[in-house]
């Protein structure tokens, strides 16, 4: 920052969301101290800045009013809005430029906070580098909407994010879906679309809405209960804190299977995370439920990996009485774990009006695949070892059929304490129809702590390698292995096939 004393000073000053009595003292100090005064506004020359500190301007103060050429018309600048509205902020930033070189010190007025989706920083990201600068902070509308909701913001370990309502609706839907809490700002036209996507999240009956809050017409209440065409720009809606919302009463709940990829959370998709937030119960398997970090007022019921069925039913009664349920699987719940399970049970006509939901998970091949780059680049087979379900001659019998087809395998469930022949004999049989040089890739533990991913041959594939946490993908006899030249091997399938004398689309 240049700190040369022959020029002027530069101030943001956060106003607060509009009441003059929360301004802060500084910001005060610095206005009465400013030789120039400056603010935005919009071409009918009104400014809420300059209203909320109009009582500390002087007679002899320089006033600035930096007009913009559009606010939501359409414009013939030939760079369109965005065009337009950087040439705005450089004409703006070299009138205070002007004051700034002729030492004056220059007030830029900002509701709110300055830095927090305000004017003032396109002038703060122009002239900062070049006059000493000072920015005063401000109550944010984010912090007194909630103040005049009278509800916490965000409590304990929850999380908060703050959204701009312009953004689409599916980014603002997933989200939403995936936060605790959220504010989202520049309502006004764009009111619809963010309904939309609160009810589509799921969170349409805890969303309130706050307009002009502090500010002359104040309007607070149910998000839902809003007509769109009221709906001013300087409103906000609030999803606030769930630590201590009312228990929904529901004469019926729900079931929703969720899958939470290979390990912890940069593998949940945001649809899964909300579901999690939103559960009153967790259902599952005490290893995977440990991943799921622990709420307030939430209800987590674990049991053994073995018992699959009674886990479902467990969850589909909890549902019956009302209750939110979320039945936690690893991985992807449609394969190998615990969606057909419930869906089962479900079908049962004890179970057949409870609303069953299935949210995809990240599932081990495709993580253990990325992890060396694209093996199941074209056609594979999924399939399990575990003979608990089914017999060892069916699954014999499939991977002969899927290696005799030239399939690219992954192989779920290869071996447990209990179980430690198949992958020999997975083995000995593929080699029946591959080269003992196929590549293979174990992956143990992706994404996790103790990840381990490596590439073997087949004729070298080692049981004692092989444990319930580990994963195998056998390449077809197109499979590629390339040493990069980092030393780093990859893992290919290319999507062309020999005889196909054209690439697929």
């Amino acid at each position: 920052m240049n700190t040369n004393n022959s020029t002027g000073r530069l101030y943001g000053v956060g106003l607060g969301p509009g009441d003059p009595s929360l301004m802060t003292v500084r910001a005060v100090e610095v206005i009465a101290e400013a030789d120039v005064v400056a603010y935005h506004s919009a071409r009918h020359g009104r400014s809420i800045a300059r209203s909320i500190a109009a009582k500390h301007l002087r007679a002899d103060h320089i006033e600035e009013a930096l007009v913009y050429p559009v606010t939501t018309e359409t414009t013939d600048h030939p760079g369109g809005y965005r065009g337009a509205m950087e040439e705005f902020y450089t004409e703006a930033a070299a009138r205070l430029a002007a004051h700034l070189d002729a030492g004056r010190t220059v007030a830029v007025l900002a509701e709110g906070d300055p830095l927090f989706y305000g004017s003032y920083m396109h002038m703060h990201k122009r002239l900062a580098d070049r006059y000493p600068t000072e920015v005063i902070p401000g109550v944010t509308s984010v912090s007194a909407a909630a103040a005049r909701l009278g509800t916490p913001l965000a409590e304990g370990e929850e999380v908060l994010t703050i959204l701009p309502g312009t953004l689409p609706e599916e980014e603002l839907t997933a989200r939403l879906a995936s936060t605790d809490c959220a504010v989202v700002m520049k309502l006004g036209r764009t009111f619809p679309t963010v309904r939309r996507a609160i009810e589509r999240s799921g969170r349409l009956d805890e969303a309130r809405y706050v307009e002009r809050a502090t500010m002359a017409g104040e309007r607070t209440g149910h998000l839902a209960d809003v007509e769109a065409e009221s709906v001013p720009y300087f409103s906000v809606a609030v999803l606030p804190s769930r630590v201590d919302a009312p228990a929904a009463v529901r004469e019926r709940g729900e079931v929703v299977v969720v899958g939470t990829g290979p390990a912890g959370p940069l593998w949940l998709t945001p649809e899964t995370r909300g579901a999690l937030a939103a559960a009153d119960d967790l259902v599952g398997y005490t290893t995977y439920l440990d991943r799921v970090p622990v709420r307030p007022g939430q209800l987590r019921h674990g049991s053994d990996n073995k018992v699959e069925a009674e886990r479902a039913e467990f969850a589909l009664d909890l549902a019956r009485r009302g209750r939110r349920v979320a039945v936690v699987s690893g991985g992807d719940p449609g394969v190998f774990a615990m969606a057909t399970a419930v869906l089962e049970a479900a079908s049962q006509d004890t179970y057949k009006d409870v609303p069953v939901r299935v949210l995809p998970g990240l599932t081990a091949a495709n993580a253990a695949a990325a992890r060396v780059g694209a093996p199941l680049g074209h056609d594979y087979a999924t399939l399990s070892l575990s003979d608990r379900l089914k017999p060892w001659e069916v699954i014999a019998e499939r991977l002969r059929a899927a290696a005799a087809a030239d399939l690219v395998l992954a192989l779920y469930n290869p071996g447990s304490r209990s179980r430690t022949w198949q992958v020999g004999k997975a083995r000995d049989l593929l080699l029946e129809h591959r080269s003992a040089d196929t590549p293979v890739v174990l992956g143990r533990d992706v994404g996790g702590a103790q990840e381990s991913v490596r590439i073997v041959r087949l004729g070298e594939l080692d049981p004692a390698e092989v444990d319930m946490r580990t994963i195998l993908i056998v390449g077809s006899s197109q499979t590629r292995v390339v040493r990069r030249g980092d030393g780093e091997e990859i893992v290919w399938t290319p999507r062309r096939y020999p005889e196909s004398p054209r690439a697929e689309s």
